[in-house]
């Protein structure tokens, strides 16, 4: 198996935090999205896992140099980015036909079973039951659980099973064929060849699909929802309390980095605390400090601190 992240969005409705970093680096409970997504993924013991960059991409070069812990690494740049469906083909050469592919968007967080894939003989689309499906592409299934069609922002109730972003590929040939088809024909959706256009051709032609449940469903495109990603993640991965800090009150659950200093302040809930951080005389809570944050006399709640 080999996996595709495509990370090669410029994150415009979470700037200013993005002027430095790509959003794939935006830390969360204590790892960058990309950790969380990546690192929940190797158990799968991938060949090679390719990234697909664009903006920043220099930055996302250097912070793989770091990551040997995740084996064969690869990077495709996005040059003139036109939709999904064109980000995925450029990694389809360094995937042989035979060769299942995971694709994982590289810009949210989940909690889904990906062991299932081990043993999965069919495409997989993983989804998430929605309340309001008009704002999703959504999967038509029959009562067996498979897929009939892909419908995009449906008017009408179709299905509440709204596809995030969890794409498992066994026909490799047929998408490759499929995007072919799309980019030489100039077939596009709202000015981009859409992955889910090459999708439901590949069903129309026969290709068998299936959904799987996300259980819960994360999203990071926004500073109100990174913080409520991070307090969830730091939920679902509470630990002990860190160590005792001077005049200093913990509440968990918390992340707190390598090196910090805290002084009479009161730090929590649900506050992730970057390396080599100062926090001196504040109370602070569901809040994100980057690594180097110096806060001072300051009273802080549902922020992300990058300087």
């Amino acid at each position: 198996m080999k996996i595709v992240l495509p990370v090669a969005g410029n994150g415009i409705r979470l700037r200013p935090y993005t002027e430095n970093l790509p959003k794939c680096l935006l830390p969360v409970a204590g790892k960058t999205i990309l950790d969380w997504i990546v690192d929940g993924a190797l158990f799968l013991n991938p060949s090679e896992t390719i990234f697909i960059t664009g903006y920043k991409a220099s930055v996302v070069d250097e912070y793989l140099k770091n990551k040997q812990e995740w084996g064969a690494v690869r990077t495709v740049i996005q040059s003139n980015p036109q939709g999904l469906g064109e980000a995925i083909s450029l990694a389809l050469p360094y995937v042989n036909d035979d060769e299942p592919l995971l694709i994982i968007l590289g810009d949210t967080l989940f909690e889904a079973d990906l062991s299932i894939l081990d043993k999965a003989t069919e495409n997989i689309l993983y989804t998430f039951k929605v309340e309001d499906p008009k704002r999703f592409g959504v999967a038509v299934t029959d009562k067996n659980g498979c897929i009939e069609r892909l419908v995009e922002k449906p008017q009408e109730f179709v299905s509440d099973e709204a596809i995030v972003g969890i794409y498992y590929i066994k026909d490799v040939k047929a998408l490759k064929e499929a995007l072919n088809y799309l980019m030489q024909n100039n077939i596009r959706t709202k000015g981009e060849f859409q992955l889910t256009d090459a999708l439901e051709r590949m069903i129309q032609g026969g290709c068998m699909f299936h959904t799987a449940p996300v259980e819960k469903w994360l999203d990071c495109g926004l500073v109100e929802t990174l913080l409520e990603t991070n307090a969830h993640v730091l939920q679902r991965n509470e630990k002990s309390p860190p160590q005792q800090f001077e005049g200093s009150e913990i509440i968990m659950p918390c992340h707190i980095g390598k090196n910090v200093v805290i002084k009479n302040s009161k730090v929590g809930p649900n506050v992730s605390v970057g390396d080599n951080c100062v926090i001196e005389n504040s109370e602070v809570r569901d809040a994100i400090f980057w690594d180097g944050v110096k806060v001072v006399n300051q009273k802080l709640e549902k922020v992300v601190v990058h300087e």
